[in-house]
């Protein structure tokens, strides 16, 4: 059984079936599990991930919701350095290094990964990768 699925949380996907994108599919795959794994882990039993893709004019944005616990504004620059890891987090199972590769992951390919978060509101993470 899927972690996800063993917390009842409900995974929605919106993305166009059309879309092409110019990217290194294994580390792609690697950053969007990455983002994907911390949404299952902080994100409540009975809550919602939605996960999204849009074509803008220069970029791909990918992105991840959640309803899960949030991040403050003060640690949010804080979370994509590498084995960084909240105090308040310590129970979950990691090492604090996912968000660091996602972001050297993107980064690599030329382009940017980006949060919006809020405490007790959930996260939004976006992945934003050119479109040529």
């Amino acid at each position: 059984m899927y972690a996800a699925e063993k917390k009842e949380i409900a995974v929605s996907v919106d993305c166009p079936e059309d879309l092409t994108v110019f990217h290194d599919s294994k580390w792609t795959s690697e950053a969007l599990f990455n983002l994907l794994d911390n949404a299952v882990k902080y994100t409540p039993a009975g809550g919602k991930i939605a996960v999204s893709v849009v074509l803008w004019e220069m970029y791909v944005e990918v992105k991840v919701t959640d309803t899960g616990k949030g991040i403050s504004e003060s640690n949010q620059a804080a979370i994509f350095r590498r084995f960084y890891r909240e105090e308040e987090v310590h129970e979950q199972q990691g090492v604090g290094i996912g968000l660091y590769l996602a972001r050297e992951i993107v980064t690599r390919q030329g382009g940017y990964i980006k949060v919006v978060s809020e405490p007790g509101k959930g996260s939004e993470f976006s992945i934003m990768l050119p479109t040529k």
